[in-house]
């Protein structure tokens, strides 16, 4: 059997893909707020994630490609119960093409046609930085942002952030592509233990 050119060149880039898996891969990050000035402190207060403070209605935007896992569009929180399900008020998860889950909540808007088994690209609009869930009655907006290991979907102990992002957020921001994949596989095998 006589193979193309064609078909030797198709077969070679497909058992190449298949061989390199997310840590050896090289990914194109974008920090997770578009078109905004921002801050964040080096600290959470009991839990690896990041509160990047902007203006409201900023952009949240896809920091890798890769496809939604959960989305809420309604705020469900309630101070009387403080359920931590619904601290994030709207929110949006996506699992990155790398394998990582990343998570924005206290959104004020989620994009249309953001929903579960969506693809999204690096930089797109997911949604608008606001003051939802548990962040309704502070002063200045801010996106909360997790990076995790996947889990099921609703897995909200484990989505809101489960390493440091400081790291990742500043080398993004410079337009550095960092990968946080090998933190994470890590804090995935510490939680399993």
């Amino acid at each position: 059997m006589k193979l193309s050119r064609f078909s030797i060149i198709f077969l070679a880039i497909f058992t190449v893909s298949v061989l390199v898996s997310p840590a050896q891969a090289n990914f194109s990050y974008a920090y997770p707020v578009s078109g905004c000035k921002t801050t964040f402190p080096w600290y959470h207060h009991d839990y690896p994630a990041a509160d990047i403070k902007a203006r409201l209605g900023c952009a949240f935007v896809a920091p890798i490609g890769g496809v939604v896992q959960d989305v809420s569009r309604k705020d469900r929180w309630s101070g009387k119960t403080n359920l931590g399900q619904d601290r994030g008020g709207l929110s949006v998860s996506i699992i990155g093409d790398d394998g990582v889950r990343y998570y924005g909540s206290h959104l004020s808007k989620v994009e249309v046609g953001i929903e579960p088994g969506v693809r999204v690209e690096t930089g797109q609009k997911l949604g608008e930085i606001g003051r939802s869930g548990s962040a309704r009655g502070i002063p200045r907006p801010h996106l909360h942002f997790g990076i995790s290991y996947q889990t099921q979907p609703g897995d909200w102990e484990i989505r809101r952030g489960a390493i440091k992002p400081w790291k990742y957020l500043e080398a993004w921001k410079k337009g550095e592509s960092l990968s946080p994949v090998k933190e994470v596989a890590n804090a995935k095998k510490r939680a399993v233990k």
